[in-house]
């Protein structure tokens, strides 16, 4: 057994997240935001601001993506979407949505590929800057297979529901992998504009996941998208949205990314015991089971420096941090030093000011 696997193995689980009430969507309400509130200028794909929502993004066109407080109809967050660099030609691979993906073992009551399929239906509530037509998609991972829905934007807040027909062909895997796929699009070329679009069909045609009607949102520089009340349930009919306690919320998004709380001033992280001279091993305890065993970490360093140790007096900046040992319940980070540690003592690690680790286990 390794040091940091026996010191990991000393430090305890965690307790187990998961799925519970009708939404089977994460975060619906944008009330967590774990990484930033907002991040300007986007040129690429990936996980930005809030919880659950990864941006899909291959075009010229810029944006910038934050949670803002917008009161309504019994919420106090939405998603916001702004256009800062406009993309008005459009190139046959261009393309902007974004998703959320959900587990293949939290899907099973759907028993899609199956004779008794059942319908599902999206509800959300949306406003923009002006008039426009966006599409709402589902997209099996699983077996490649796509349904898209258009659906209309005012400059008041509106509440859309979209039932998509069941699906009798391709299962979707038991396990906790990514398996259907709820896509907003903005932005499309002719891969995926190209075809002829037909509302609520299941279909396995690229070129037609996009309706024929779609507004581009990099159509100007004053276009804007709000995005909040997102739910996806079993059957026919919208139900009132699943509102639910902000600890719920925050322990399903942990489930996929768990970040060590930040503050104006130093954090205590921990005591990490040296095992040389140079390293020294820290066990991070997960306040929820995630789904896997985090694949990487990204590391913020605190308004006065990186995260580092201390004995007294000021932080000793680390030069590194890395997984030495990872684990659903907690993991093992190996901290590199420069020189000066005395191996098998311990020490205190903190972010000298505002610092924090990000430990991502995303779909």
């Amino acid at each position: 057994m390794s040091r940091a696997r026996e010191f990991a193995d000393l430090a305890g689980s965690a307790d187990a997240g998961g799925i519970t009430g009708k939404n089977m969507v994460v975060n619906g309400s944008m009330a967590v935001a774990q990484r930033s509130t907002q991040v300007t200028g986007i040129a690429t794909a990936g996980y930005k601001t809030l919880d659950r929502y990864k941006l899909q993004l291959n075009s010229a066109g810029r944006l910038t993506m934050e949670q803002v407080a917008d009161v309504h109809d019994g919420f106090a967050n939405a998603l916001k979407i702004s256009c800062t660099t406009a993309d008005t030609s459009i190139a046959a691979d261009e393309y902007f949505f974004i998703q959320q993906e959900l587990e293949g073992q939290d899907l099973q009551q759907i028993e899609k590929g199956t004779s008794s399929a059942k319908e599902v239906t999206v509800s959300f509530y949306v406003k923009g800057n002006a008039a426009a037509t966006y599409t709402v998609e589902l997209e099996d991972r699983d077996n490649n297979r796509y349904n898209s829905i258009e659906f209309p934007v005012t400059t008041s807040w509106t509440r859309v529901t979209k039932t998509f027909t069941a699906d009798t062909t391709g299962t979707l895997d038991d396990d906790a992998n990514g398996s259907l796929r709820v896509n907003f699009w903005f932005h499309g070329g002719s891969s995926y504009t190209g075809g002829t679009h037909t509302d609520n069909s299941w279909h396995t045609t690229s070129n037609q996941r996009v309706g024929d009607n779609q507004t581009s949102f990099f159509d100007s520089t004053s276009r804007t998208f709000f995005l909040t009340g997102l739910q996806l349930e079993l059957g026919d009919k919208a139900t009132p949205f699943q509102h639910e306690d902000a600890g719920t919320t925050l322990r399903k998004c942990q489930r996929y990314y768990y970040r060590t709380v930040s503050t104006s001033s130093n954090n205590f992280l921990g005591y990490a015991m040296a095992a040389n001279t140079t390293n020294m091993y820290l066990p991070i305890t997960f306040p929820t089971t995630m789904r896997s065993n985090p694949s990487s970490i990204d590391v913020t360093a605190g308004s006065s420096g990186n995260i580092g140790y201390w004995l007294g007096g000021a932080v000793t900046a680390f030069t590194s941090v890395s997984i030495a040992e990872s684990g659903t319940g907690m993991t093992t980070l190996n901290c590199a030093v420069g020189s000066g540690l005395s191996a098998e003592k311990m020490y205190g690690v903190l972010p000298n000011g505002s610092g924090s680790i990000g430990f991502n286990a995303e779909l």
